[in-house]
């Protein structure tokens, strides 16, 4: 694993606690890093077992063969994987995390996954004496690395209170939006914005492009006004320049969009941009841009 650019922070004061972290991608591994920067005694857990030796040799603590051994003894095990079937992977059967932890512990989810899967083991976690909270975060690679998130929770607010000083270590902001289920569901609330405001702003570019603008000039006036947003500020100049080797991939959005339009379809929601945008993120994949930064909507249109 390459040395990861995790960014000083300051940590709020908290007891340290005995937490697991299961996952070390781009961004499970960072945020277990700040965990241990702020203090707390970390066990990890990685499919690839070298990815988690590698990890602890740069930032101290243990890694364990298993989720369950991981879990083992700690106060708070998070996970941050790919999907509902990896999610299930690390946290049911006799090796995963369930079978490990302690009475009382609270598990925090911060995959992005579907709400039917969070209601699942919330439930199951309540018959085993365990806490669950769904937490899928915002902010993406950047954002944990430099230790600033949005974490939306849902779960039970005894737990939440819990879970939150911890996740903190990681995030600007961790805010319970609701009982379990309701962390997935704000989180398909925050892609499907980003889906709009990624193609609108993508449309404007190559308009202004083909119209023989200066758009950098251009993205730096608007951007004083009321077209002003986190995508224009932090993905406008990038997009100018055709740069989208860095961010959040397109293959994880058309996961996130996946589940989108699935729940959609479970409670009527009419999502026809999200719908045809999504769409759009297939047609860059066909281009090979699966790994490219979400941004990368505005190379259909140059």
């Amino acid at each position: 694993m390459r040395a990861m650019s995790i960014a000083s922070k300051t940590y709020e004061p908290v007891a340290a606690q005995r937490v697991a972290f299961l996952g070390l991608g781009v961004m499970g591994a960072p945020m277990a890093a700040h965990l241990a920067r702020a203090g707390h005694a970390v066990c990890v857990y990685n499919r690839t077992t070298a990815k988690a030796e590698a990890w602890v040799r740069e930032h101290g603590g243990t890694h364990a063969a298993t989720p369950a051994a991981a879990a083992a003894g700690a106060d708070f095990v998070l996970a941050c994987v790919g999907n509902d079937d990896d999610l299930r992977a690390v946290v049911l059967g006799p090796q995963g995390a369930f079978a490990g932890m302690k009475p009382g512990a609270v598990f925090v989810d911060h995959t992005t996954a579907s709400a039917a899967v969070a209601r699942e083991l919330h439930g199951q976690a309540a018959a085993a004496g365990l806490a669950f909270v769904d937490a899928p975060v915002s902010g993406g690679q950047a954002g944990a690395e430099n230790g600033v998130l949005t974490v939306m929770c849902g779960g039970d607010a005894d737990a939440f209170e819990a879970m939150r000083p911890v996740a903190m270590a990681y995030a600007r902001a961790v805010t319970r939006v609701g009982a379990s289920g309701a962390g997935q569901l704000a989180k398909m609330v925050n892609q499907t914005c980003i889906a709009g405001l990624v193609q609108g702003l993508s449309e404007a570019i190559a308009f202004g492009e083909r119209a023989g603008l200066d758009m950098k000039l251009v993205l730096e006036v608007i951007g004083k006004g009321a077209a002003q947003s986190w995508q224009l500020d932090n993905r406008g100049k990038t997009m100018v320049e055709d740069r989208f080797d860095f961010g959040f991939a397109v293959d994880w959005m058309r996961k996130d969009l996946g589940l989108v339009l699935d729940e959609a379809r479970r409670n009527g929601a009419r999502l026809p941009v999200t719908a045809l945008v999504d769409q759009f993120y297939a047609d860059v994949q066909r281009l090979g841009g699966g790994r490219w930064d979400t941004s990368s909507l505005v190379r259909r249109l140059k």
